[in-house]
């Protein structure tokens, strides 16, 4: 049985769901400190020196800092400008993504080994992170490597983790307990930068170089993982039984027979489908709005760094806020209604974005806590309700497609963000230009039948929705 049973006892359920909520805790140090803040100007920094030597050997005295082009590194016979790499990393990483995890999700529902790959994926993936406190000097290869390796498994951990929602808590219970997870995410992550910014900051006086700071937050990092991800591994446990009955390698044939099954059968649930299209949409709005509003903020506004990892640091713990009041909101006015309210919300911050003016920083802090408050709780609610239209028994593999759908599509939003912005010479015109993922998103949710979608898939539905 797939779905929480209403009549388990309640402080054994209720345990569950507060130990599922610590992986959230343990896994947003990834996203916000390794890949948001040190590793992209970290990696990008060794590969520069890495060019600087290759050309002092092979090429001018000196690679010029003001002349990219001359700064080339190479990779598999290819050579492109060093300061290009996180571009292409994250580009690669996706891909990678893509092709792993509904793998990922079929084993996980075809073994029902979902605990122990949890474990697997999350201690694979912080010992990758703290490995990359090894990289240093001109090797940046092994950073890309490293940084695969960990993306992948926070990936695929992220989908096992999403598929214990439906397991753990009943379909009334649900936006509650997804809502209390994305919050505290927030908190945790916010809780381990300021410790690492702290350390950045303050490195002189502990005798500490820029880059050593660096690397000693990585191995933070890794442990922040592995150590918070014992607690929702000593307290959640298997629901199901296993879909069959395969051993070693044959597991992975079997996944991809599971895989081959899915995708035949999510034909049969297109309302299912068209939540997932719509959510697609506003959350590309929601992922590109937070990933340019540093480059908002520098490039326009012309704000300094010192006041960017603040507003880093505003959103984070104010999404903690927002997490729990969209949870407060679903159980009034159901998940629907708040999400659609929440999109308004976005329409109006990002409106608001284009008329910030330069310089002003405390303008820039309140657009920061207006994201900070629909950040969490929009994505956090899209989650509790995409798990109420999933097939019961299939719920790794339909949170697998929910996250490659998520990465397949984040292209389109840094595009039109780049496009506008290229075509105009202006980057309040390429936000405001953010707002059509919005619009388009809450129109199409206004028209997603949630009660017959979740009918559809064969689950009770919930009394607000």
């Amino acid at each position: 049985m797939s779905v929480a049973d209403s009549t388990a006892p309640t402080a054994e359920r209720r345990r569950e769901q507060r130990g599922w909520t610590w992986y959230d805790w343990a896994n947003s140090v990834f996203p916000t400190s390794v890949i948001t803040v040190f590793l992209s100007g970290y990696l990008t920094a060794v590969a520069k020196e890495s060019a600087r030597q290759d050309t002092a050997r092979n090429g001018p005295a000196a690679c010029a800092e003001s002349a990219l082009r001359d700064c080339d590194i190479s990779a598999f016979g290819l050579h492109f400008p060093a300061g290009s790499l996180w571009g292409y990393l994250l580009s690669i990483a996706t891909v990678v993504q893509v092709l792993v995890l509904p793998v990922m999700g079929a084993i996980a529902d075809r073994t029902q080994n979902k605990r122990r790959m949890l474990g697997g994926l999350a201690f694979t993936g912080s010992a990758a992170t703290a490995a990359l406190a090894l990289v240093g000097g001109a090797d940046w290869g092994l950073g890309v490597a490293l940084f695969i390796l960990g993306n992948i498994c926070y990936g695929a951990s992220v989908v096992v983790y999403y598929a214990f929602l439906p397991e753990i808590a009943g379909p009334d219970e649900r936006d509650a307990v997804s809502s209390r997870g994305w919050a505290f995410g927030y908190l945790g992550g916010g809780l381990a930068l300021a410790v690492q910014l702290a350390l950045f900051i303050g490195h002189d006086a502990i005798g500490l170089s820029e880059s050593a700071a660096v690397r000693v937050g990585f191995v933070f990092s890794g442990l922040w993982w592995a150590g918070f991800t014992l607690i929702p591994l000593a307290r959640l446990k298997r629901h199901q039984a296993p879909h069959g009955t395969e051993t070693g390698a044959s597991v992975l044939t079997a996944g991809f027979a599971e895989l081959r099954s899915t995708a035949r059968q999510a034909r049969m649930f297109p309302l299912t489908l068209a939540f997932l299209g719509t959510y697609l949409i506003y959350t590309d709005g929601i992922a590109t709005v937070a990933n340019v509003s540093a480059q908002y903020g520098r490039d326009e506004l012309r704000l300094d760094e010192t006041v960017l990892i603040t507003t880093i640091l505003i959103v984070q713990f104010v999404a903690f806020l927002g997490g729990v009041l969209h949870g407060l909101a679903a159980r009034r006015w159901g998940a629907k209604r708040t999400i659609m309210v929440s999109l308004l919300v976005w329409i109006a911050v990002v409106g608001a974005a284009f008329f910030v003016q330069a310089g002003q920083q405390g303008q820039f802090y309140a657009l920061a806590a207006g994201i900070g408050l629909v950040l969490g709780g929009t994505n956090a609610l899209s989650r509790s309700l995409f798990s109420q239209m999933i097939p019961p028994g299939r719920e790794a593999q339909y949170f697998s497609l929910y996250e490659v759908g998520e990465r397949s599509t984040s292209w389109l939003g840094p595009l039109v963000f780049a496009g506008v912005g290229q075509a105009t010479g202006s980057f309040r015109l390429a936000i405001i230009s953010l707002v059509v993922f919005f619009v388009v998103g809450l129109t199409l949710m206004a028209f997603v039948p949630v009660r017959r979608a979740i009918s559809a898939a064969g689950n009770p539905v919930p009394a607000k929705v």
